[in-house]
């Protein structure tokens, strides 16, 4: 069996494809998003966060052979513990990446962009210019943002998943209810346009999110609307397998090695 550790928009189709090359698949996602598996007999789930001792258990209790590791490409930490697991048990590692898709941010003069190696840093060179600022990086990282919009006394709206544990971290954050747009990505060029027009944004916070997480989208609301745009860089942290960045060619390289 195959231990799929998800947490991107990939991992439905990555479990999907496992499955169709005759794998069995357990997928293991941080939340209970809803992933579009059918009821394809191979795909079996679980949700909620794994820390290193549990991810150790569920592989020796599944007799795991292989781990294919498609968490999101910001998930520092479970990546961390993956590498060690792997290590630990001797198990072969499969690694998922999406493109980060900044060759466009980095073409051409007609955007202001800068790079930021964290939430800090992201939250100062935001609030710089004393415009309005969209925050479309999620409700898990509110604080760095919040402390220095009131230092600056820079308006802040953030965009965050429509569930109840995202808006609870918005609350308790204290940004109002009028600055909170709530909702589920990939989100359309119209749609970032409406969100910046809606609060005369003038910077923009975004991941490097690739073509899933709609970072091509926000690249170009931000040109089209004169904003802009703070890109947080993707964590460095060493990689526990072969690495991967599109779905065929991963589900090849475990099928030649666990599933033929």
């Amino acid at each position: 069996m195959i231990l799929l550790v998800g947490g991107t928009s990939e991992t439905a189709p990555l479990a999907m494809g496992l499955a169709q090359a005759g794998c069995a698949v357990f997928v293991s996602t941080a939340t209970d998003v809803p992933l579009d598996t059918g009821d394809h007999p191979l795909i079996s789930r679980r949700s909620g966060p794994l820390v290193e001792s549990r991810m150790v258990e569920l592989i020796r209790e599944k007799e795991i052979t292989a781990l294919v590791d498609a968490a999101h490409p910001y998930a520092a930490s479970v990546h961390d513990t993956i590498g060690r697991v792997v290590r630990r048990l001797g198990i072969a590692c499969f690694v998922f990446r999406r493109p980060a898709g900044l060759e466009a941010a980095e073409e051409g003069e007609d955007l202001t962009i800068f790079f930021a190696e964290d939430h800090a840093e992201a939250a100062r060179l935001a609030c710089t210019d004393g415009r309005p600022v969209l925050l479309t990086t999620g409700s898990r990282n509110l604080l760095p943002y919040v402390e220095e919009a009131k230092k600056t006394g820079t308006p802040l709206a953030v965009r965050v998943l429509d569930s109840p544990e995202s808006l609870a971290a918005c609350r308790a954050a204290g940004i109002p209810e009028e600055m909170i747009i709530s909702g589920r990505g990939p989100f359309s060029t119209g749609e970032n346009q409406a969100a910046i027009h809606r609060f005369k944004i003038g910077t923009l916070v975004t991941k490097a999110s690739g073509q899933a997480g709609g970072f091509a989208e926000k690249l170009a609301a931000a040109r089209m609307s004169q904003c802009r745009l703070i890109v947080i860089r993707r964590p460095s942290t060493p990689d526990a397998g072969p690495v991967f960045d599109d779905i065929p060619s991963l589900i090849k390289a475990v099928n030649e090695v666990c599933c033929s």
